[in-house]
């Protein structure tokens, strides 16, 4: 491989990607300040707490945005490169398809190890502080949102929790607890719940009541030790939408629900997203490629990247698409995943396939 060409598409792609991204983040604060104006004065909420909220939405957006900026920047380059007559340059080198398509990949390849350390290290604790900055600049709780409070089942235990506060200790939480009849035979409720760590939750000043045969007991006790795997970081299922969690998140809330015996299609079709997503960038720059091979057909740079802008909106709407109908119809959740990256797959090699056969 011509180490000089790989150089001079590598620093075209990457600069045009920036720009592209950059531009794309700086649209996106944008709306979400917007957005925040509408709470601007409520709780305490001023507009620096907005600012900064929208700052650390900013990892998320580069996950989010990374597959479309790589289509159109790797699309402006190719195609600006094309119209400079260097694409044919290339070609009547001897530089096959297959040969573009290997270093289009070794330059993506960047872009994949950025979009999952974005993906799994950056934006989950970013997207989770931006909520609790939120809540605690609103003083707002995160159960508020619910009438009831937040429910989960954890083995023979149902627990009840009224409000989950930013810095993830409750208050006013109910435990439950089932015989193996599933008769109750138990009722804590406790004012304040702090977690210990080692999957241990210290509920505070509790009142529990035993339900016995014919009869009740009651006792106050000081604290009642509630083990589970439920740490902290896994209810922050509560404060971000499940495609900005972490992979280990996923997976352990995954199990959790598996364990339980509950529905765990949404999370599961989250883990797998994540884990194909970072791929994609590889097939938004192989669905560019044969638009950069026919300039003799469509020479207009700006109608290309308008194209791009519209396949990245496509792949991005389809994404959300396959993984609502997964939940709905209860899909596999790997293929659920796979399929909007399959599709766009198929399209750039029949494409490919096309320019091959001129």
């Amino acid at each position: 491989m011509n180490r000089v060409l790989f150089g001079h598409l590598a620093r075209e792609i990457y600069g045009a990607t920036a720009i592209v991204l950059v531009a794309f983040l700086g649209l996106f604060a944008f709306f979400d300040f917007i957005n925040e104006l509408e709470d601007v004065g409520k709780g305490g909420y001023q507009v620096h707490h907005a600012l900064a909220y929208v700052a650390m939405l900013v990892p998320g957006r580069v996950y989010e945005l990374m597959p479309v900026a790589v289509l159109i920047g790797t699309l402006y380059a190719l195609t600006a490169l094309a119209r400079q007559s260097e694409i044919t340059v290339m070609r009547a080198s001897g530089l096959s398809t297959a040969a573009m398509l290997r270093m289009l990949g070794l330059i993506g390849s960047l872009f994949v190890v950025l979009t999952f350390v974005f993906g799994e290290y950056l934006a989950p604790p970013a997207e989770s502080a931006a909520q609790q900055w939120r809540l605690t600049a609103t003083n707002s709780a995160v159960s508020q949102q619910l009438r009831t409070g937040l429910w989960v089942k954890d083995g023979p235990m149902v627990i009840n929790v009224r409000t989950l506060l930013p810095d993830r200790s409750m208050e006013r939480a109910r435990v439950y607890t089932f015989d193996e009849a599933y008769k109750l035979s138990s009722l804590a409720e406790a004012k304040r719940g702090v977690y210990d760590g080692d999957g241990r939750w210290r509920l505070l000043d509790v009142v529990r009541t035993r339900f016995l045969d014919g009869r009740t007991e009651v006792e106050r006790v000081p604290e009642f030790i509630w083990h589970s795997e439920l740490t902290p970081e896994v209810l922050s299922v509560l404060m971000v939408v499940p495609e900005r969690m972490s992979v280990g998140n996923l997976w352990a809330y995954t199990q959790h629900l598996k364990e339980n015996q509950q529905n765990a299609d949404r999370y599961e079709i989250a883990l797998w997203k994540k884990v194909v997503y970072p791929l994609a960038v590889l097939v938004m720059m192989a669905l560019a490629l044969p638009f950069a091979l026919t300039h003799d057909r469509m020479s207009n740079v700006s109608m290309k990247v308008f194209l791009g802008v519209m396949l990245g909106v496509t792949f991005h709407l389809l994404n959300g698409l396959f993984s609502n109908l997964g939940v709905i119809n209860a899909w596999n959740p790997a293929l659920a995943a796979v399929t909007p990256s399959l599709l766009f797959l198929s399209a750039a090699a029949l494409m490919l396939h096309m320019v091959d056969r001129r």
